[in-house]
């Protein structure tokens, strides 16, 4: 089932039940010029997140997704709340919303296990189910393509994994993923050396990173080394910071002085995250990829010793934390202040909350 049947069905669903739309209006029209986009965002996506966004200033939200049934489940959510927000393909979606006084919602996959899965494990697979796979995922709406988790797949070697380079499959991906006009999103979950190998063979075409922290400020596993972030910069692409509080307090050398459960990381250390990469890598460069996991609760209560994709020197036990004053997209406002105050300009802030990522955008799916 592709995107416009599964629209056509989520429309239908709404109607045979009797639903109206969601009563509460969007915004009137836009409050200013400036698109503020969040760039990724694992959060569940209800009534109650509508009101974060709109608490939060956000104008366009990258929801992390998963198999095809989970979008079937979003877009009827998103056919009864059309009055409120919408998908979109493009940039000049994104900001048709904003002008209605919407806001926008984008899809991507973090990794690309789930097309492994769709290749038989035998010498029958082929290198076009990995191009139908995409395809049918892109026919939903996604338009970002991660490459890893944490461990190594048929494509490469996840954060866990740093030395493990990308594989034949995972050249074929990436360059499919290019042909398609997905964006490429490497680091974060997927290994070093694989996201280098990915960058090297995307000459003129920009690559993400959608949420990662500075591995130089706190070498955990997930977070990002300067080799990677400046790669990254160099193709044109932006890295999206994350507020998820381990990646910037938990480490090999601490964890086990830490115990169990880390210290919530504080909106001043988190604010380093920006001043930090701002000063490595440019401006231009960096964007909002908080990875928030509002709505999940008591789900993503993580325990280390049954995990092999979250070590206990790369994530505490518990529901996941985040950062304290910025704990869901409502608090975007808490991290403005925050940068205000350390003296980022407003041209700065237009490219951070929005403007870099549009960029991108814009650069790979077209006008």
């Amino acid at each position: 089932m592709d995107r416009r049947e599964f629209v056509q069905r989520a429309t239908a669903t709404t109607a045979a039940l009797g639903l109206a739309p969601y009563a509460r209006p969007g915004r009137k029209e836009a409050q200013s010029s400036r698109v503020v986009v969040d760039g990724l965002d694992t959060s569940l996506i209800n009534e109650g997140f509508l009101e974060l966004l709109e608490t939060g200033g956000v104008d366009c939200v990258h929801k992390s997704m998963g198999e095809p049934a989970y979008y079937g489940m979003i877009y009827a959510f998103l056919a009864h709340h059309r009055d409120v927000i919408v998908p979109a393909f493009t940039v000049k979606e994104i900001r048709e919303a904003k002008s209605q006084g919407k806001r926008s919602i984008i899809f991507g996959a973090q990794h690309a296990n789930l097309l492994e899965a769709m290749m038989p494990k035998d010498v029958s697979g082929t290198y076009g189910q990995l191009v139908a796979g995409l395809k049918l995922y892109y026919d939903l709406g996604q338009r970002f393509q991660g490459i890893c988790y944490n461990v190594a797949n048929v494509f490469g070697g996840g954060c866990l994994d740093p030395r493990v380079p990308l594989t034949r499959a995972g050249h074929r991906l990436v360059e499919e993923v290019h042909k398609i006009r997905m964006i490429l999103d490497v680091a974060g979950h997927t290994g070093e050396q694989t996201s280098l190998d990915a960058l090297e063979m995307s000459t003129g075409v920009p690559v993400i990173c959608t949420h990662t922290n500075s591995a130089a400020l706190n070498p955990n596993a997930r977070a990002t080394t300067d080799r990677v972030l400046e790669a990254i910069a160099w193709t044109g692409g932006e890295v999206g910071i994350t507020s998820i509080s381990d990646f910037q307090m938990r480490n090999p050398a601490n964890y086990q002085s830490q115990g169990k459960t880390s210290p919530q990381a504080t909106l001043d250390v988190h604010l380093k995250q920006y001043d930090y990469m701002k000063k490595r890598i440019g401006i231009d460069h960096i964007a909002l990829g908080p990875d928030f996991v509002w709505g999940w609760g008591e789900a993503l209560n993580h325990r280390a010793e049954n995990s092999l994709t979250f070590p206990p020197d790369a994530l505490s036990d518990g529901p996941a934390v985040t950062t304290k004053d910025y704990e869901n997209i409502s608090k975007l406002p808490n991290l403005i202040a925050g940068l205000r105050s350390r003296g980022w300009s407003e041209p700065d802030l237009d490219k951070l909350l929005g403007a870099n990522w549009l960029r991108v955008y814009e650069k790979v799916w077209g006008a």
